[in-house]
């Protein structure tokens, strides 16, 4: 998709959003995979309900990019433009035991800068890559912790209604890998409630839990985090492993031999050598354990 009109190139500019032309998501997603498109990076949170208006006004069908840590993006020229926000600056604000952080702010550096100023809780999500925003959205968690649970505020711009809402936690739904916003929500900022820690003590379940990881995952490597949702009283990971399919491959995407629940593009993969291979290991698990394996990964197709 192009944006090409000088006058809405214009409109643009004054809205102070960036325009920049036939971006590869390949090069914004950390699976590298992902066709071109328009990228419209946002500096400023108001005027993202006069953005969409200008995009419904003239049919520009768009989604919304975070870090792009959790995303298979179809290949070849898309049919939509990505919106994404610029980080603010500062992009964490710290108030007592609260933490106002902006949706774009890197996640693992924001559990990291909380800690030195010895608030804890986040600290399985240190290895997690991506923004606040993906975590939120996701409910992204790990060794037993949860982001939802310290979640107080969302600021976030509602599409539905056109416009910045702020809703309190006990207004959001935060389950296993999943909350009750909407696809087309796009987060804004959290206000995050974190129990006081002695930075030390931070600073060794930090430690524990990249270690797990290293041990475990296949860091370095090109991969989307965990393809599956595990089913409930399960391990998706566990039965692709017990069905023998770790290097299981189609072209350059492979299943990790590291952790069966991590495909990874071990070359130059594309969108439909993954997708083959997401739904071959979720036909084959299906066929021996009669369970229907559910994406935790996102899928732009």
């Amino acid at each position: 998709m192009r944006i090409e009109d000088p006058k809405f190139v214009a409109a643009l500019r004054e809205l102070e959003v960036e325009l920049r032309p036939a971006s590869s998501l390949s090069e914004l997603t950390s699976l590298s995979i992902g066709g071109n498109t328009d990228l419209l990076r946002i500096e400023k949170h108001e005027s993202i309900p006069t953005l969409l208006s200008l995009l419904d006004s003239h049919g520009v069908p768009h989604r919304f990019l975070g870090g792009g840590s959790n995303l298979l993006v179809s290949d070849g020229e898309l049919p939509w433009v990505v919106l994404q926000l610029a980080s603010a600056d500062p992009d964490v604000v710290l108030e007592g035991n609260f933490a106002q952080v902006d949706a774009a702010a890197d996640l693992g550096r924001t559990v990291t800068y909380c800690a030195k100023h010895d608030l804890g809780g986040m600290e399985g999500l240190i290895g997690v890559p991506g923004t606040v925003g993906g975590a939120l959205r996701m409910n992204a968690g790990a060794y037993g912790m949860q982001i939802g649970s310290y979640v107080r505020e969302v600021k976030l711009y509602r599409a539905a209604a056109r416009r910045i809402e702020i809703l309190r936690g006990e207004q959001i739904s935060f389950e296993y890998r999943h909350t009750s916003f909407a696809p087309d929500d796009m987060m804004l900022a959290v206000k995050l409630e974190l129990p006081s820690k002695p930075f030390k003590e931070i600073l060794q379940g930090i430690r524990i839990c990249n270690e797990k990881r290293r041990s475990s995952q296949p860091l370095g490597q090109k991969s989307a985090g965990c393809i599956f949702k595990n089913p409930p009283g399960a391990s998706a990971g566990r039965m692709i492993d017990e069905l023998g399919l770790k290097s299981l491959s189609r072209g350059d995407a492979r299943v990790s031999d590291r952790h069966a629940n991590f495909f990874v593009n071990a070359g130059k993969a594309s969108a439909k050598d993954m997708l083959g291979l997401i739904a071959d290991v979720r036909e084959r698990v299906h066929s021996t354990f009669k369970v229907e394996l559910e994406h935790e990964v996102v899928i732009w197709a």
